[in-house]
């Protein structure tokens, strides 16, 4: 098999790709990234082709066009929730989908893609994959797009496998890079380690629906071997509040300290996010495995081995 993982040096790509190389040792997997936003410290362990180039670039295209690849798993994106550049967000994120579903056309291989929950906006819970489709700004415009463009696809090209993952608010390691875009676990631990406050919107009893990374990866292998297409959530079907997730990361420190508490500046806030899993569960055979109470202390003790957190800006 031969696998592409655009986005290979951010976040949720670093980890897949890391994983498939674990796990597949006779697959070729390839990683195209323009490292704009991911960093080379994420692939120091990844062994295989390394791909310079910018999704948008014509002429990445056409490189990437002679691999001939069995399998996409796109997570490169604009992920800045709060960039309101509207012509940026939607090439990169939707026009350039668009490319990369012509070379799976092309090579007859299938794909596996990065959607969002921001798709969502702030539509009750439980968000159901096909209702309540209300992104709040453009970034989850962008991905609205993607999923009805690879319906379409879908529907045209029946043989040929997609599968859309729309990921809920996602920790865990190597995201470090990512600055005011890392999860609010990642700043909260970092704020409290340096002896500071946490700080939260008022009154932390916001909801959402928090998944560990590395149930993110098992949801993009098992949507390469999957038989059915279609757009499934990524969550754990449970929404927690922020006010909890400071509370755990409080106990496995071993501190007590005060939560501050300010006025929200975004008008386009989710307030409360939960997947439903109906689809997740026929498409993919998936469902999570790692809650709060253990993934979160997982993490603030791979911060503290592995991150210089005294450098990060939060």
């Amino acid at each position: 098999m031969r696998v592409l993982v655009t986005g290979g040096a951010g976040f949720i790509g670093s980890n897949l790709t890391l994983e498939l190389q674990k796990r597949y040792p006779d697959w070729e997997i390839f990683v195209l990234d323009d490292f704009s936003k991911g960093t080379f410290k994420n692939l120091i362990e990844f062994e295989g082709e390394v791909i310079t180039g910018s999704i948008t670039e014509p002429e990445t295209l056409e490189k990437l066009r002679k691999y001939n690849f069995d399998a996409i798993l796109h997570q490169a994106a604009n992920v800045d929730t709060t960039d309101m550049n509207q012509q940026r967000m939607m090439e990169v994120n939707s026009e350039a989908f668009k490319d990369l579903l012509e070379l799976v056309r092309e090579s007859k291989g299938r794909m596996v893609y990065a959607s969002s929950a921001a798709v969502y906006g702030n539509t009750p819970p439980p968000m159901r994959v096909k209702s309540g489709l209300k992104p709040e700004n453009v970034y989850g415009y962008s991905k609205l797009a993607m999923d009805r463009y690879a319906y379409r696809f879908m529907a045209e090209n029946p043989k040929i496998p997609v599968v859309g993952l729309r990921y809920f608010n996602v920790y865990g390691p190597r995201e470090t890079h990512k600055g005011k875009m890392a999860s609010m676990v990642l700043q909260l631990t970092v704020q409290i380690l340096k002896g500071k406050r946490p700080r939260l919107f008022k009154w932390g009893e916001q909801k959402r629906d928090f998944v560990y990374v590395m149930d993110c990866v098992e949801a993009n292998i098992r949507g390469l071997f999957a038989e059915k297409s279609g757009v499934v959530n990524v969550g754990t079907g449970r929404a927690r509040t922020f006010n909890e997730v400071v509370e755990i990361i409080k106990k496995t420190l071993g501190v007590d300290v005060e939560t501050e508490y300010f006025d929200n500046p975004y008008d386009f806030y989710q307030n409360y996010t939960e997947a439903d899993l109906t689809e997740t569960k026929e498409i993919l055979g998936w469902y999570p495995t790692v809650q709060i109470e253990e993934g979160i202390p997982l993490y603030v003790n791979w911060i503290k081995e592995n991150v210089n957190w005294e450098k990060l800006p939060y």
